[in-house]
């Protein structure tokens, strides 16, 4: 393991930059003084490295910024410069690896990963894990109670400072850098511009986004997906008032490390099914327990004569398994209580992000049996005169059920001309 390059975040680019405040968010408090810090690196494949740091940012248990780069190296330890770069933000019980560098998740997974394959097409990748996937089972998760949006928002103000602060050092200049959001990072991605909009022009730090497979609202017309979100809200909120402040993963964990331990055995789960066909089910059947859109699955099923799911089209059983098996120990039950909140539509919203103040470019990249369509409600909400849309299809519509799923973005065997390339295209030349 080397250090990478260090940094110091007001020197590079102002005092402003990483602590000053402006609303509607809370001002970060803290500045990122790396001198004393170091990076550690390890290889992925060929040139392409990645590093990874955990700042602290405060005295609560996990007030830490845990910051990943991937990107091609010149020489040992020292990063390529890049004139295209990327900040990714991860979904749902996931971290920045598991998400979109599963070959360094826990358990490693055979599939390659969206970021080494950016960072080979010279995009210098970036990512940031959100709070709550810092504890492990049994770690202090006594500060999850502040884990809402916008904490978030504010460690990601931070963030990105560190992120234009170091590429400046390495040669690739200090400007705005897109986010690319997943899911549920998606929906982070439009609040996070909408909340960077509101800020003086020179403190801004977000040039475009990218919302892979998620929406920042929802149609008006849309009764049944704003319910699920409401009663989703509605738990969170009432959780927290309950002093529920973590909500565990085990659910996701148990599926995916029983079917890759005991395959072939009953589920405790679901006890129709064998471990392997109950995480088949529910990653290829999602809509059954998590609607967020009407054949909403997380990986498209391969079915038997009776239309249970077996096994996935384009993704390996390893591949799945590991990634239900490497959940995060914990949620945050207040960013989800506020994540729905803001879908649902409730007032007052967790926070002032309205889509209309984006005015940055704007790519929605959905999968078709995941969100899909859904998503392209909240790109004619935005301000911006710059939008793309890209569904990834392999079907024609109508087959939605067995079409591209959420987690094929990531992980399946053709993401690269799926997602990834139409991705990589866009970040090319915003």
């Amino acid at each position: 393991m080397k250090p990478i390059f260090p940094f110091v975040c007001a020197a590079l680019l102002g005092a402003a930059a990483c602590t000053d405040d402006v609303a509607p968010v809370s001002a970060p408090t803290t500045t990122v003084d790396a001198a004393t810090l170091a990076w550690h690196r390890t290889r992925v494949a060929g040139d392409v490295y990645h590093y990874e740091v955990t700042v602290p940012i405060g005295s609560a248990p996990n007030a830490a910024l845990r910051l990943h780069r991937v990107v091609r190296e010149r020489a040992p330890g020292v990063p390529r410069p890049s004139a295209h770069a990327a900040v990714l933000l991860h979904g749902d019980f996931s971290d920045f690896a598991t998400n979109f560098l599963p070959t360094a998740g826990d358990p490693a997974s055979p599939a390659p990963g969206m970021a080494p394959w950016l960072a080979a097409r010279d995009i210098d990748v970036w990512g940031v894990d959100r709070r709550w996937t810092l504890p492990g089972a049994g770690d202090d998760t006594s500060d999850f109670g502040g884990m809402g949006v916008a904490q978030e928002l504010d460690d990601l103000r931070v963030a990105l400072g560190v992120v234009r602060a170091v590429r400046a050092l390495d040669g690739s200049g200090g400007s705005k850098v897109p986010l690319v959001g997943f899911s549920h990072g998606a929906q982070l991605a439009y609040l996070a511009a909408s909340v960077d909009a509101a800020r003086p022009a020179a403190l801004r730090h977000v040039s475009a986004i990218a919302a892979l497979d998620f929406y920042g609202a929802l149609p008006p017309d849309d009764v049944d997906t704003r319910a699920f979100a409401c009663e989703n809200a509605a738990f969170a909120s009432q959780a927290l008032a309950d002093g529920f402040i973590e909500s565990p993963d085990d659910f996701f964990i148990d599926l995916g490390t029983l079917a890759r331990t005991a395959p072939a055995e009953p589920s405790p789960i679901f006890p129709r099914f064998t471990n392997r066909i109950a995480l088949a089910r529910m990653l290829g059947q999602t809509y059954r327990f998590a609607p967020y859109a009407p054949r909403y699955h997380l990986l498209t099923p391969t079915l038997d004569d009776d239309g249970v799911p077996t096994g996935y089209a384009a993704v390996s059983d390893d591949a799945a398994s590991a990634w239900l098996a490497g959940a995060t120990a914990f949620q945050s039950m207040r960013e989800s209580a506020d994540l729905e909140g803001l879908i649902c539509g409730q007032d007052p919203p967790a926070i002032d992000a309205p889509l209309a103040r984006i005015r940055v470019p704007v790519l929605y990249l959905g999968a078709a049996g995941g969100a899909g369509e859904l998503g392209v409600y909240s790109t004619t909400q935005v301000s911006s005169t710059d939008v793309t849309v890209h569904i990834a299809r392999r079907l024609e519509p109508g087959d939605e059920a067995l079409d591209v799923g959420h987690g094929d973005l990531l992980f399946a065997s053709d993401a690269p001309t799926l997602a990834w390339q139409p991705l990589v295209n866009w970040l090319a030349v915003h």
